[in-house]
């Protein structure tokens, strides 16, 4: 198999003003909401490697609250919604609200865990976090997430004779992380460059390769609203991959344990809330 470089184009374009900006926006986000941002990444086109040049920062985070927080009758909020300013779109999960949908192995949060583009990291809660969400990963949970997905997402948008760039790769993505779930195990990764490389062929499918590529190129320098015609050999593939889906379902492998996940709730909840009464940050 070809090296990533000859396989198949990405680009994880962050300008070092914005990148200053949005860690200016992640503190101010501490001091406001009285947490602390455990993990910050780029999601979205950036992290999935085919941004267009209008394509929007999308920061995502996960974060703890003091103990208090946690320790009342009527739930509370457990997001964070930062309003729309230019380019950046900012937002955030509670770690309880995180976890919970570790354990139904929500593909979103996976993806955010292995973006390649991280603006925060704790060094402690972090490692931890991701060995838990491998070892509570489902297999069929992720693999109908990404099968339905991709199913959508062709039925709304590439029905026309002329569609948006970025809409085929937004079912390309799903499918080829279905494909991925159903020949290895674990989970998928989340930039566009490595799944292709995972799960096609170089050589088997060359053809579909090339076209794919050249539908990155244009795409990664035209605006996001940018149409093309039908791409012929991606529609094929497309249209070949869903019915295999829709053919053979997955096979569940067996899950881990769920106690660890109310576990590290409590210690990590714990840490932040002691550290904060010290003055410091752990």
């Amino acid at each position: 198999m070809s090296t990533e470089k000859e396989f198949l184009r990405s680009a994880h374009p962050i300008d070092p003003a914005v990148r200053a900006e949005i860690m200016a926006n992640l503190r101010a986000i501490e001091a406001s909401h009285h947490v602390t941002v455990l993990f910050a990444c780029e999601s979205g086109s950036r992290g999935w490697g085919f941004a267009s040049p209008d394509s929007d920062y999308d920061v995502r985070f996960i974060y703890v609250n003091r103990l208090p927080w946690y320790l009342t009758v009527t739930p509370r909020r457990d997001v964070i919604e930062v309003p729309i300013s230019g380019d950046l779109d900012i937002n955030g999960w509670d770690l309880r609200k995180a976890l919970g949908l570790m354990r139904e192995s929500n593909p979103t949060l996976l993806e955010w865990l292995r973006s390649p583009i991280v603006y925060r990291d704790d060094a402690v809660a972090m490692p931890r976090f991701r060995a838990l969400s491998e070892a509570v990963f489902s297999n069929a949970r992720a693999w109908h997430h990404y099968s339905s997905m991709a199913r959508k997402n062709f039925r709304e948008h590439l029905q026309a004779d002329e569609v948006r760039y970025k809409k085929y790769l937004y079912v390309l993505r799903p499918l080829l992380a279905a494909r991925w779930i159903r020949t290895q195990p674990g989970v998928p990764p989340m930039r566009f460059a490595d799944l292709a490389q995972h799960t096609l062929d170089a050589v088997r499918d060359a053809a579909l390769i090339k076209e794919i590529d050249a539908l990155l190129e244009v795409k990664m320098r035209a605006g996001e609203a940018a149409t093309s015609p039908r791409w012929p050999g991606i529609h094929a593939f497309i249209e070949s991959e869903l019915a295999a889906n829709a053919a053979e379902p997955i096979t569940p492998l067996p899950q881990s344990e769920e106690a660890g996940l109310d576990a590290f709730l409590c210690e990590t909840v714990q840490r932040f809330d002691a550290a904060a009464h010290e003055g410091g940050r752990a």
